[in-house]
């Protein structure tokens, strides 16, 4: 891929992950090309690129659009997490070295960042890390595989649950600051429970503020103009 099939790539990664082009957004070459002031054959390569993150799909037509996350969607990903990161979190317990500095670098992060976007960027981080101080690469590469269509979704319950009720940015840092002390003094089987619940929480806050028929939307204007109908 051309360097400025990378910048494209990470000009819409950054617009779809932000929610600024949210679910159902149609990627018609020609405009999307003039509004990035490039010509169309980047924009076909990273349309493809997103594709196979799982950020755009491309309908029978030929159409691309932002992809929309089922229910179906969110529960393979919140199963596989559920298999991922606790294991990961069981061995990191006992392999954290200088990854502690590392996650306590993020949670300072986190706690100064300015925008939902931010907050969401820098929690997957911190997961990652944690699946990196776990040191299993094959573990690290099955989540990372998941990672883009992870930020999508929770993106877009980062942005539901700060227009419900304003906490993202503390509550994720409190919830992490829980987790970094558990791993930095807790036995593996108590990290892995522990994960397994931080992961969980998400569900019952989803059941308690959200319809049951639905994923969290990333664009959590839409939701918000239905609910006043």
């Amino acid at each position: 891929m051309t360097a400025l099939a990378d910048a494209t790539v990470s000009t819409l990664r950054r617009e779809i992950l932000s929610g600024s082009l949210p679910p159902g957004t149609k990627l018609a070459e020609a405009p999307v090309a003039k509004r990035l002031g490039v010509s169309r054959v980047p924009v076909r390569e990273a349309l493809v690129t997103l594709a196979n993150e799982g950020l755009v799909q491309f309908k029978e037509t030929g159409r691309s659009f932002v992809k929309t996350l089922s229910k179906s969607d969110f529960e393979e990903l919140h199963a596989m997490r559920l298999l991922l990161e606790p294991a990961g979190a069981r061995l990191a317990a006992s392999n954290l070295g200088h990854h502690f500095k590392a996650l306590q670098k993020n949670i300072h992060k986190t706690s100064t960042a300015k925008s939902v976007h931010e907050v969401t960027t820098l929690d997957l981080d911190f997961h990652e890390l944690i699946l990196t101080a776990a040191g299993n690469s094959r573990l690290l590469r099955s989540w990372r595989a998941l990672r883009p269509e992870l930020q999508l979704w929770l993106g877009g319950l980062h942005r539901e649950r700060e227009l419900l009720i304003h906490d993202v940015r503390p509550a994720t840092v409190s919830a992490h600051s829980e987790l970094l002390e558990l791993l930095h003094s807790s036995s593996p089987a108590q990290c892995e429970a522990r994960m397994q619940q931080h992961i969980l929480g998400w569900r019952q806050w989803i059941s308690e503020h959200l319809s049951p028929n639905a994923p969290p939307s990333s664009n959590p204007r839409t939701r918000t103009q239905k609910s006043r109908r």
